[in-house]
């Protein structure tokens, strides 16, 4: 039986462009926890710090999808050149500006430009899209790229906190943006791979990706499933603390992340053929089921971790099938912004997941943290329940797709 990922690769330019995308991606993880270690070492204030990162990942929350649009519209060189370069630039300021203990103020304009930072995940899924559109590689392509979020998000904060720690407090940040630079000017500079600009459909929907109902409904359960992910963290801390095992919580999230890398590697090996709207109502629902016993696994780091392994496994399958949704929902000329909506939908509820949580074990105890993810899961399995009739593929009632092609 032939590799699936093997099989993929073999297209022309896309080891080249996943690489660069994978370094390109890299700061995603590590510049919001590098900027509270850096600022937390210089000022010694962690609501400076905290206040600082904040800035920056809700105004790349809100700029990301803008910047996607322009990139669907005039290409991804053209836009997300310069968006990079901007962000570049910020971030050395950022650095130059703790480093040289300038004004406050300072700080936060500095983190507000470097959110101009194009989406590299969501445009490397476009050029995949190009590649293998209507055809099942699309699948382990977009099973790939999840696992490779999953390996950066294991990696990438560690990374970033351990220069800092060790080095200097600048380091994490430092790396964080010359891992952005080599890896978005060697993505943009691969030309040959690069998602050919499609005129408006003047005929079909006008506007923002976001005014499709498919690319609410999935962004909508994905603040869901990000709150989800978040409350794993600080669930973890928390509780460890509790059991005075604090160093265990790094070997918790750690699991949680590798469940659901491995199990998003199988996932697009085996390429099932089953309706995609129908396999993103199962992972959401196993993520809701699974979530349970987090509630009773608070008596050891043994039991912990094993309890957020299983939980964890949903997670990959849950993306992969929401961005297969969104490239098949979403008309080809806002394939960009799309992919983007969803993403910044999972950040979004990555913040509001970490507070919930915080609020929580500050309230009611470490254990009672869990309930988020509970409540969350079992919304992200409503919504997306709710969801099915829009995200149908108007064709599934009228013929049975080829078994060559993934089911609709």
């Amino acid at each position: 039986m032939s590799n699936p990922y093997a099989e993929i690769f073999r297209a022309p330019g896309a080891k080249g462009f996943s690489a660069a995308a994978f370094m390109g991606r890299l700061p995603f993880a590590m510049a919001p926890i590098g900027i509270v270690a850096m600022l937390s070492q210089t000022h010694g204030e962690y609501w400076l710090a905290g206040a600082v990162s904040a800035t920056f990942a809700l105004t790349n929350a809100f700029i990301s999808p803008q910047v996607s649009r322009l990139v669907d519209r005039f290409g991804q060189a053209a836009v997300g050149g310069p968006a990079a370069a901007i962000s570049v630039i910020a971030f050395l300021l950022l650095i130059l500006a703790t480093n040289q203990d300038w004004p406050v103020w300072t700080l936060f304009a500095s983190a507000f430009l470097a959110a101009a930072m194009p989406s590299i995940s969501a445009m490397v899924r476009a050029r995949w899209s190009e590649i293998f559109r209507d055809r099942p590689e699309l699948n382990t392509a977009f099973a790939f790229e999840s696992a490779a979020d999953e390996l950066i998000y294991i990696s990438g904060a560690s990374i970033s906190v351990g220069l800092s720690v060790s080095l200097f407090p600048e380091a994490g940040m430092l790396a964080s943006t010359i891992f952005f630079a080599i890896g978005a000017s060697a993505f943009l500079l691969q030309r040959g791979t690069e998602p050919k600009v499609r005129p408006v459909d003047a005929a079909g929907p006008q506007g923002s990706a976001i005014r499709l109902r498919a690319v609410q409904i999935i962004t909508l359960a994905l603040i869901f499933v990000g709150a989800t992910f978040a409350t794993a963290e600080v669930s973890a801390v928390a509780i460890t603390k509790q059991l005075g095992q604090e160093s265990g919580a790094t070997l918790v999230i750690g699991v949680y992340a590798v469940g659901s890398f491995v199990v998003g590697l199988i996932l697009g090996a085996l390429n099932p053929k089953m309706a995609l709207r129908r396999q993103l109502l199962i992972a959401v629902s196993i993520l809701a089921v699974t979530s349970v016993p987090l509630l009773f696994a608070g008596t050891s780091v043994a039991l912990l971790a094993a309890a957020v392994f299983v939980s964890g496994i949903a997670i990959s399958p849950t993306f992969i099938t929401a961005f297969g949704l969104i490239e098949r929902r979403v008309p080809e000329s806002m394939l960009t912004e799309g992919v983007t909506w969803v993403m910044t939908g999972i950040g979004i509820g990555m913040a509001f997941g970490s507070f919930a949580t915080g609020w929580v074990v500050d309230n009611f105890g470490a254990q009672n943290g869990f309930w988020v993810s509970v409540i969350a899961s079992v919304a992200a399995a409503l919504t997306i329940a709710l969801g099915q009739g829009t995200l149908a593929d108007k064709t599934e009632a009228e013929a049975p797709e080829p078994v060559a092609q993934p089911a609709e």
